[in-house]
């Protein structure tokens, strides 16, 4: 199960960077890194293409905006954000 975690965390950091075009690599963004203040520093203009990123690559819908603060913390809480979304939909 931790290599199914790792391997989205990856995918997630991927997305990031492709989707933002941030000057740095996968690598150097942290699990647990904060996507804002004291870690990415990511604005509200960075929020939206993330999201769409997100919602787009990993099939699941971002709501709202108090759906979005609380997903958009961390590499972390956005795998379980998308694990969540997953076991929990229906085929």
């Amino acid at each position: 199960m931790g290599d199914t975690t790792t391997e989205l965390n990856t995918q997630i950091k991927e997305a990031i960077v492709r989707s933002l075009r941030l000057p740095i690599t996968s690598e150097e963004i942290g699990d647990d890194m904060s996507l804002f203040e004291g870690g990415l520093g990511l604005d509200s203009i960075d929020v939206l293409e993330l999201v769409l990123e997100i919602e787009r690559q990993f099939g699941v819908a971002i709501a709202d905006e108090q759906i979005g603060r609380e997903v958009l913390q961390s590499v972390n809480a956005i795998a379980k954000f998308v694990q969540s979304q997953r076991s929990g939909a229906s085929s």
